[in-house]
């Protein structure tokens, strides 16, 4: 299927084709029809899959720019979220004849400005984070009484981080028959009274990929047992030569201080955590795209919340704790049918994960940095396929030794000594012998 069979108008045509954008990807062929019909929806597919573009098209399609009012609000958890769809949105926008105001509203920025642009004029489509597009609601500045489209992106990382209640009050402030669109890599349990309340029949489909994660992508395993954790990435470095290479914490704390060995060591390294103020990262964000960094420190914020092409290694400082977040991680590199490669750190503790990811699917490969270049190494569960290198003890003897080892009179323990002894005799005695009558049996059928 082409973009083309949808029938877009014009403008938004024209988007599609100053990105390249041909054929639409699983996501957008199979729910872009379902939303132009009108109907609520709740999308289940996994993070790259094209769900930006899935809800922006429909919406740019439905909006009319001589109505001064808002008719689409859009919430995201993170600001970086919230910056990326702005400029695909920006990306559409500017290819209409028609003036379309695009809003974005995320904390951090000038509220105060805000409110006194909100005086003049209404946005029409409204893109940002739950609790700043709230704020600007509650005060009374922000009208959205008229909203034809409401989304709902990355819903399970909005409950995660405890926006969902803010989500709820938003959602009651539009007009019953608004659409709602709900979309998330997975949908946990505790998203269902939300869906409940405000969706009406909603269509629900889960695009399901063929793996977890590209074919593309090679997963490689790095022990780190004996090793300090910083020189060991320093000589990663120094090994890779990565397009962009994204290096994946667990904490922030952790983010700064491998950022502040690495630049100390020469490597062109970036960093994005929560802790970054707004003008900050999208100073960085701007110097990402024109390849002034080789390495971005980033924690899983960065996973879910930002969309950085040219990926072409992730390397994993550690295994998140939540394993669903290892998927998203690993995501960021392999797009496109591009190759990429995904390197895991991992000590002795982490087994139980490991095992768990290659239940859910992931195939790694064992390597060692040696001489400066990846190499090969064992698999990390050859103890429990190699074979003993003793037969195993009949019952008979097992009863002896078990004897022997309880609490008995030494004279018994001499006994039960003689005994394990005399029958171990026998066995060899008995194997002498049968394999003497077979060498003379053989010696006869020689003549």
């Amino acid at each position: 299927m082409l973009f083309k069979e949808f029938n877009f108008s014009a403008f938004i045509q024209e988007a599609l084709d100053e990105l390249g954008f041909q054929e639409p990807t699983a996501v957008q062929e199979k729910l872009i029809p379902v939303i132009r019909s009108g109907v609520d929806l709740v999308g289940e597919s996994q993070t790259g899959s094209g769900k930006t573009h899935t809800f922006l098209l429909p919406i740019f399609e439905k909006l009319n720019p001589d109505i001064s009012a808002v008719q689409a609000v859009i919430t995201v958890p993170s600001r970086e979220l919230a910056y990326q769809i702005l400029q695909a949105a920006k990306q559409i926008a500017v290819h209409s004849q028609s003036d379309i105001r695009i809003a974005h509203y995320v904390g951090g920025t000038d509220k105060l400005r805000q409110l006194e642009k909100l005086k003049s004029s209404q946005p029409h489509i409204v893109i940002g984070t739950p609790g700043r597009i709230y704020d600007l609601l509650q005060s009374g500045s922000l009208v959205i009484h008229k909203t034809q489209t409401f989304v709902v992106d990355e819903a399970d990382m909005t409950l995660d981080m405890g926006f969902l209640d803010t989500v709820d009050k938003i959602a009651a402030a539009l007009p019953k028959e608004v659409q709602i669109l709900v979309f998330s890599a997975t949908i946990p349990q505790k998203l269902q009274p939300f869906l409940k309340k405000y969706l009406a029949n909603p269509v629900i489909e889960k695009i399901a990929s063929e793996s977890v994660i590209a074919d593309s992508i090679d997963n490689w395993l790095l022990s780190t047992k004996g090793r300090e954790k910083n020189t060991q990435i320093l000589e990663m470095t120094k090994a890779l030569s990565p397009y962009l290479a994204i290096i994946f914490v667990n904490t922030k704390e952790r983010a700064e201080d491998l950022h502040a060995y690495l630049t100390s060591n020469g490597v062109k390294a970036a960093k994005l955590h929560g802790g970054v103020v707004p003008r900050e990262r999208r100073r960085i964000m701007n110097q990402v795209k024109k390849l002034d960094f080789d390495y971005i420190v980033a924690t899983d914020l960065a996973a879910r919340g930002i969309d950085i092409e040219g990926v072409s290694h992730v390397i994993n400082d550690a295994i998140p704790q939540d394993l669903s977040f290892f998927i998203h991680r690993v995501g960021r590199t392999g797009r496109n049918g591009l190759p990429g490669i995904a390197i895991t750190l991992y000590q002795p503790d982490d087994d139980s994960d490991i095992r768990e990811l290659e239940k859910m699917g992931i195939r790694f490969v064992p390597k060692i940095l040696k001489d400066g270049h990846f190499q090969n190494t064992y698999d990390r569960d050859r103890r429990l396929h190699r074979k003993p290198a003793y037969q195993p003890l009949d019952t008979e003897m097992i009863g002896l030794i078990k004897k022997k080892k309880k609490k008995i009179k030494p004279g018994y323990k001499k006994k039960i000594q003689w005994q394990a002894n005399e029958k171990r005799r026998k066995e060899r005695r008995a194997a002498a012998r049968s394999q003497e009558r077979s060498k003379r049996k053989a010696k006869r059928q020689s003549f």
